[in-house]
């Protein structure tokens, strides 16, 4: 039982669609005005006001604002009589939810509903009527803003600006025109690292454990972190470090890097739903040569290449057992089986997992690879590290430390980018020390985050201690070098495997879940 019928808190919204907001993170001047408006309201009414719930940035077609799901949750427990908002459509602009809420939930709970500007006061039965006209005019003026919306957005992109509220990984927005990207050089060049790897035979696993292995962060952690944007992806935990291979798919699959811009992939289900649903190509809009491309078109046009190669038949009389002893399950490491065909004459088709195919799925994924796709796959890798090489006969030095300058200047990026971030956690470091002299955080508190601080500038330092000796390690690279130049120098214009190249260049090759490969050469170019 309540003990009294004067209790009340105030809601406030601002909505997405308003103006004049200050720094991110603050309330907004309209927060402010309707706080102050409220409050008055409430002092002339003898109101007691006991919470106030506010939510900045949050559209009023959807009850999922947390402030609202909050000041909900406390209305069932009974916290409060009364709720004070600046009018009807500051509390929803849903029809469904004021009838929902309005007339049917707060009644029952014995609460009444305010609005000051509008006149809107579920004490007084007479004015309904005029309530569900109000529901219905919103919600009217909320669908003619979202086809406005929706309309000059498209303009917009078919004119080739970037609409997006994050950019992909690798660029940022103009400083001049924020519906124009820049390169960020930094995650650029791991973007023209992951592309490297993949042509050079490396599954899309693989090249996410190398990239984890390095310490570099994911795309997520790299926003947040370090470009400092409040970024989520709703499709990855946010406790998740490490490249995942659907990260790598995706960045190897997206042409904004080779200077085209693809909008107009996804859209809500309608204005009242937040739901999305993919459109059909057709109905994608693209514009070519927007900006700067971090890829070249025929090296993504390669990397397109290697992942559409389709099934084709074994002609008889081809080499067999090319790859017999160095082909291996990726993920249980056993070696791979032979794969016959199961009618006519059961002639060799590829491989598979032998612990799929002894124990069953439960053990192992079937990880079956047809041997025209790897036989192709193999060779395309080899071709594409002896092409690395400028000539036949002699090893061009310019090239050499052209290379070798390129690593350089990625190393210090990475060197760069690792100072910054422990520079950005010291700062938050100190201004977790002001706020606790502020007494704005508890000494507990206290404590806590500067734990927190202290583990992860030392996991920097660490990172940062492996680049450091990557850079004393160049004269051994050199050598390394000097070997991958001989190993490979003269498979330039190879056109067809043998057992003997296979024997002399690879040590073993990694069969992925997904059909692609890991191929682990016995020579490595140091420098890529």
């Amino acid at each position: 039982m309540r003990n009294n019928n004067n209790r009340a808190v105030l809601y406030l919204r601002l909505s997405k669609e308003d103006v004049n907001k200050l720094n991110a993170g603050d309330d907004s001047a309209s927060i402010k005005n309707q706080r102050l408006l409220l409050t008055d309201y409430a002092m002339e009414h003898d109101f007691n006001i006991v919470n106030v719930y506010s939510d900045d940035d949050e559209s009023g077609l959807y009850d999922d604002r947390p402030d609202f799901e909050k000041m909900m949750t406390d209305a069932k427990l009974g916290q409060f009589d009364i709720i004070i908002a600046k009018t009807q459509s500051r509390f929803s602009r849903n029809m469904e939810h004021i009838e929902k809420y309005l007339h049917h939930d707060l009644p029952n709970m014995g609460i009444r509903f305010i609005g000051v500007v509008d006149g809107t006061d579920t004490a007084n039965r007479e004015n309904k009527k005029s309530r569900q006209i109000n529901g219905l005019v919103n919600e009217w003026y909320c669908e003619d803003l979202s086809n406005n919306i929706r309309s000059s957005f498209k303009a917009k992109m078919r004119n080739g600006q970037f609409l997006g509220s994050s950019c992909p990984y690798g660029y940022k927005k103009d400083p001049k025109n924020h519906n124009h990207l820049i390169i960020d050089e930094y995650a650029a060049m791991v973007v023209r690292k992951i592309f490297q790897l993949y042509l050079a035979g490396n599954g899309k696993a693989k090249i996410g454990s190398i990239l984890s292995s390095e310490g570099i962060l994911i795309p997520t952690r790299y926003k947040r972190e370090v470009l400092g944007i409040n970024y989520h992806n709703s499709k990855a935990l946010d406790t998740t470090t490490t490249w995942s291979y659907q990260t790598i798919h995706t960045i190897l699959n997206n042409q904004t890097y080779i200077g085209n811009l693809i909008q107009n992939k996804v859209n809500t289900l309608s204005y009242k739903d937040k739901k999305k649903k993919s459109l059909p190509k057709s109905e994608w809009i693209v514009v070519e040569h927007t900006h700067e491309a971090i890829i070249d078109s025929n090296t993504f046009e390669k990397a397109q290449e290697i992942q559409k190669i389709k099934t084709r038949s074994v002609n008889a009389g081809e080499p067999r057992g090319l790859f017999s002893g160095l082909i291996f399950c990726a993920d249980c490491k056993h070696a791979m089986s032979r794969k016959y065909a199961r009618h006519g004459k059961h002639e060799f088709q590829g491989y598979v997992c032998k612990t799929y195919k002894t124990q069953g799925k439960k053990f192992c994924e079937s990880h079956s690879i047809n041997n025209e796709e790897l036989e192709y796959a193999v060779l395309s890798s080899i071709k594409e590290e002896a092409r690395k090489i400028l000539t036949h006969e002699e090893i061009d030095e310019l090239h050499k430390m052209k290379i070798v300058k390129e690593n350089q200047h990625n190393l210090e990026l990475q060197l760069e980018n690792m100072n910054a971030q422990i520079e950005k956690q010291e700062k938050f470091k100190k201004k977790t020390y002001k706020s606790y002299l502020e007494e704005m955080i508890t000494k507990q508190e206290y404590t806590e985050y500067v734990a927190e601080y202290d583990t992860r500038i030392a996991e920097l330092n660490k990172q940062k201690q492996i680049i450091m000796e990557k850079f004393e390690a160049q004269n051994d690279l050199d050598n390394q070098y000097d070997e991958w130049v001989e190993a490979f120098k003269d498979y330039i214009n190879i056109e067809k495997l043998t057992r003997d190249v296979v024997l002399e260049l690879i040590d073993k090759i990694e069969v992925n879940a997904d059909i692609s490969i890991n191929i682990y050469y016995k020579f490595q170019n140091p420098y890529l």
